[in-house]
């Protein structure tokens, strides 16, 4: 049945038929119409940001933690752009997002009236789909499209861009019966011969090993289940992206721990010795592959992958299955239980042990100390002090994130969220927000930097009116900390521009925003001080002070392969924390 409403009042009945309860977002004259609607309801809550880019933050720490669409609600112009730099880390991280953003009336649209901008030109590289909506008849069909598009397929944001004198037309508003875009029909099932190929493949291998990304998280808990399944029944090894992390348990004796530049010695070099790879829901972007005519160089490679776009764009693959990795993981399990495959034991083990050989270096060991927070030791003891708390951690760019993906160990998906393709510092605290919202129960922890959080810090306010108890988590180290590691490893030590000076009295500054502030700067008082952050149930800035020059090892510089890695030369033993590269048998290369 249609109801007679304004182009306004479609978008909040639109919001409320798609179960939409939380929309993220900051007022201006081209949306007036959208919030006059809004302050006549009571399904959907908006949550007021402080900056645009913070709400489209926020609205993906809301999607990755609750597996829902993450919505957005800006102006006209500076509203839209501030809003870029979130729809393209949405777009690169593979995160299901409808921005709704005002434009001028279209009679006004290409003359530069005031705060008129091409807000589809604009967004059309940074998001899946966006559209400008020119006439009321098509808004229904557009607003529930792009809920339709946001989700399906790859994830991603989706703009609809409104004119404000549509915004106040009359029209016929129905829901949909079918809201799935003419054309867009992606593949969730995977050619069924394809994946019979795939377990023969698996089936012969000798040194196998899965490799596991974001798309499994984004496909649901009941894929991240059917990975476990198959593992465990194949008895192989997995690795997993940055984006991937909780897809499978951290604790489990089979995962490596995290690949690619800063990830795990055993990890990297299994992929680098490895001769059937499995794919499952990763690009193998840059971070990961290093140098790709040095990339697992001995392996035959299968890549599942929902998006046709990914498959043999940056590495030619063997055997590829374009489908969700839920379903093919689905055929998979199936079909190893029914064929019962005879895998070579003898093989299999001989690879295990060399893996565990590599294990035994320990690359993640570092040089304790008793006067210094080592930056590894705060996210431990972070990690020892939350275990067994529906823990949501968020994370901003820089050292701190890799540590945090380093040592924080996730059991379950949904619990990590960062930002992986694009690095966009400033991400973790409106992340957090919004995954507080998501989860009002749950401890929700932003892993930060003293200077990546400063870059939307002034999204403390957000969490102080709606009494949101996130925690930041700063690694306070004085640095810029990954560029002057860089600087250090690679410029001959020039710090140019990389320390952080005039720095604010964090504890201070969380006063003056009305919550908590915090710090602690000697390891035998960490523990009562993080327990003490967990209990307090209002906003928290915690700073903890910890060592200046410790690098993040083990690294693989840019443009070098696998076997070329960086490690920590303490290693459990005495020596200097410089780094030195080593190949998969222990010898110095340089």
């Amino acid at each position: 049945m249609s109801e007679t409403m304004t182009g306004a009042e479609m978008v909040i009945r639109a919001l409320q038929d798609q179960g939409v309860e939380h929309i993220f977002g900051y007022p201006g004259g081209a949306v007036l119409p959208i919030y006059d609607a809004l302050f006549h309801q009571d399904k959907v809550k908006h949550i007021l940001v402080r900056h645009e880019q913070g709400a489209v933050h926020a609205a993906e720490g809301y999607a990755r933690s609750s597996g829902k669409v993450g919505v957005v609600l800006v102006t006209s112009g500076p509203g839209a752009t501030n809003a870029v730099t979130g729809l393209a880390d949405a777009m690169m991280d593979s995160i299901p997002l409808v921005c709704i953003t005002g434009q001028v009336p279209t009679h006004l649209i290409g003359s530069d009236a005031f705060q008129e901008c091409d807000t589809v030109g604009i967004t059309r590289h940074c998001t899946k789909h966006n559209y400008l909506v020119k006439s009321i008849e098509d808004l229904p069909r557009i607003l529930h499209e792009a809920f339709y598009v946001a989700s399906n397929g790859r994830p991603g944001p989706v703009v609809v861009d409104l004119p404000k004198d549509i915004q106040f037309t009359p029209g016929s508003y129905s829901r949909p019966v079918n809201n799935q875009h003419k054309t867009y029909r992606p593949a969730v099932k995977g050619d069924m011969d394809k994946i019979r190929a795939a377990i023969e493949l698996m089936a012969n291998a000798k040194r196998p090993v899965f490799y596991t990304g974001g798309g499994v998280i984004n496909s649901g808990p009941h894929a991240a289940s059917l990975l476990r399944e198959l593992v465990r029944l194949t008895g192989f090894p997995i690795t997993s992206t940055l984006m991937g992390l909780g897809a499978y348990p951290a604790s489990d004796p089979q995962f490596l721990g995290m690949l690619g530049m800063h990830g795990t010695y055993e990890a990297n070099l299994a992929m680098h010795e490895c001769d059937v790879m499995i794919n499952i829901g990763a690009r193998f972007d840059d971070r990961i592959t290093g140098r790709l005519d040095a990339f697992s160089p001995y392996s035959k490679r299968i890549h599942v992958d929902i998006d046709p776009s990914s498959i043999n764009k940056n590495v030619k693959v063997d055997l590829p299955i374009i489908g969700d990795c839920a379903h093919v993981l689905e055929d998979m399990v199936r079909l190893w239980r029914q064929t019962a495959p005879q895998i070579d034991k003898v093989a299999l083990k001989d690879w295990t042990n060399k893996i565990e050989g590599w294990r035994a270096r320990n690359c993640l060991a570092y040089r304790p100390s008793n006067e210094t927070i080592k930056p590894q030791y705060a996210i431990q003891r972070l990690y020892e002090l939350t275990k067994g708390r529906e823990t949501y951690v968020t994370t901003e760019v820089g050292q701190h994130q890799m540590w945090a993906a380093q040592y924080f160990k996730f059991e379950d998906p949904n619990r990590w969220m960062t930002s992986g393709g694009l690095g966009t510092m400033g991400y973790g605290l409106p992340a957090a927000i919004g995954a507080q919202l998501a989860n009002p129960k749950a401890l929700v922890v932003d892993i930060a930097g003293e200077a990546s959080i400063l870059m939307n810090m002034q999204e403390m306010s957000t969490a102080v009116q709606y009494r949101l108890p996130v925690k930041i988590f700063i690694l306070n180290n004085e640095y810029m900390g990954m560029v002057r590691q860089w600087q250090e490893l690679l410029h001959g030590g020039r710090y140019s521009q990389s320390y952080s000076e005039s720095l604010p009295d964090f504890v201070k500054l969380a006063e003056a925003y009305g919550g908590v502030g915090m710090r602690c700067d000697k390891p035998a008082d960490l523990d009562a001080a993080i327990l003490e952050m967990i209990h307090v149930n209002r906003p928290v800035i915690f700073d903890c002070i910890v060592d200046k020059t410790e690098n993040c090892f083990p690294m693989i510089p840019s443009g070098k392969a696998h076997n070329e890695m960086l490690l920590n030369d303490y290693l459990g033993e005495t020596g200097t924390d410089i780094g030195s590269v080593i190949d998969e048998k222990g010898k110095m290369l340089v």
